[in-house]
């Protein structure tokens, strides 16, 4: 156990606090994790009941620079509305403190860019959200993939989507949407196993123009349904189909069409339950169970505060972060405009060979940091 502890202050008390993050925070303390919460902040005063219940006599603020500016923080937790993360995490960062910051990591290209700036030139990390290549099964179905288990990918489909909430009407309003806070798992995943994408194209509409949320009727500002198409380097094709509209579906989260074969992952990237693997020389479905049934979403949080103590880089980097807010935010401007839109960042992906395996050599290419000059 690391004798230094991590101290996190959180901004943003709503439901992903509440439920989620709790309960991560209390698993890694559960398991020895060096960590104290010591403070909070959130724009809705009566939470600081909420905070009380879960994390004790804490201070508390409506201010997050309370959190940011503080002493007694190394790591700042940004769960808020998507539309303020931008702004909070730069804060964070020149503050001289830690960040992981709940998806997307700005709401604008933007604020994006000058944030990724800021941290490529601070000692500090931010560590933007989804975690889903921290998954056991993601990082399995990478080996597969990379291994040459399918031969080679050729096209591939991701999907995740539901109803839509009922409460918190940002989700509707200008840089809140379903693509920035659902799809932005599957154009993450995609990256992650198939590289960088290079040019990106969009259909988005207005699926449900009103909706009743807070109880009251309201007129949607922003696309609410998008089928999304992007062109990875190597010209492998993905598209990802996304939006506030499906009330059900039977369809695995990824699926990774090669050559030689398919992997399919069930479940949702954040929530996954096993993959599928057709090899066209066993001409069979092979079932796999799921490799980790206790593994969370919020799992970010345990590999930063890791990585902070041993003094190492996340497999999450703020280069991905970044690459995946320009896709989607070019992806809203394709559908608006209907032309397809070049994406001029990049990043190097993770790799998760076993100790020892090499890398095949038909899988090797131009491999970029995405830094921004």
């Amino acid at each position: 156990m690391n004798d230094t502890p991590v101290r996190i202050g959180i901004v943003g008390c709503g439901s992903v606090m509440r439920g989620p993050y709790t309960r991560q925070i209390k698993r890694m303390l559960q398991n020895g994790m060096n960590i104290q919460i010591t403070r909070a902040a959130d724009v809705v005063a009566d939470r600081e009941g909420t905070v009380r219940e879960r994390f004790g006599a804490i201070p508390f603020s409506t201010d997050y620079r309370t959190v940011t500016d503080a002493d007694d923080v190394d790591l700042v937790l940004v769960t808020t509305s998507m539309q303020v993360h931008g702004q909070i995490a730069r804060a964070a960062i020149t503050a001289g403190k830690h960040c992981l910051v709940e998806k997307p990591m700005a709401p604008t290209l933007d604020e994006g860019r000058e944030l990724l700036a800021l941290a490529q030139k601070s000692d500090r990390i931010l560590h933007p959200a989804p975690h889903v290549l921290l998954s056991p099964t993601y990082q399995t179905i990478w080996r597969r993939i990379h291994r040459g288990d399918i031969g080679q990918p050729l096209q591939a489909r991701a999907f995740y989507g539901w109803n839509g909430p009922s409460w918190g009407q940002w989700f509707y309003q200008q840089g809140g949407g379903p693509l920035f806070d659902l799809g932005v798992y599957n154009v993450t995943s995609l990256t992650g196993l198939l590289g960088p994408a290079r040019r990106v194209t969009a259909m988005t509409a207005q699926a449900r123009p009103e909706r009743i949320v807070d109880g009251q009727k309201m007129r949607i500002e922003t696309e609410d349904s998008a089928h999304v198409l992007m062109e990875h380097d190597g010209g492998v094709l993905s598209v990802v189909t996304t939006g506030f509209a499906p009330q059900a579906y039977r369809v695995p989260a990824i699926e990774i069409y090669g050559s030689e074969g398919t992997i399919q992952m069930l479940g949702d990237d954040w929530d996954p339950e096993g993959y599928e693997l057709w090899q066209n020389s066993v001409g069979a479905w092979q079932i796999h169970g799921e490799t980790d049934p206790d593994w969370p979403w919020t799992d970010g949080l345990r590999h930063l505060v890791e990585c902070i103590q041993a003094g190492t880089r996340p497999i999450i980097t703020p280069e991905h972060g970044f690459h995946v807010l320009e896709i989607m935010t070019k992806a809203m401007q394709a559908g608006r405009s209907g032309r397809a839109q070049e994406i001029e960042s990049s990043f190097m992906p993770p790799e998760f060979f076993a100790e020892g395996e090499a890398r095949p050599a038909h899988l090797v290419h131009d491999r970029t940091s995405g830094r921004i000059d």
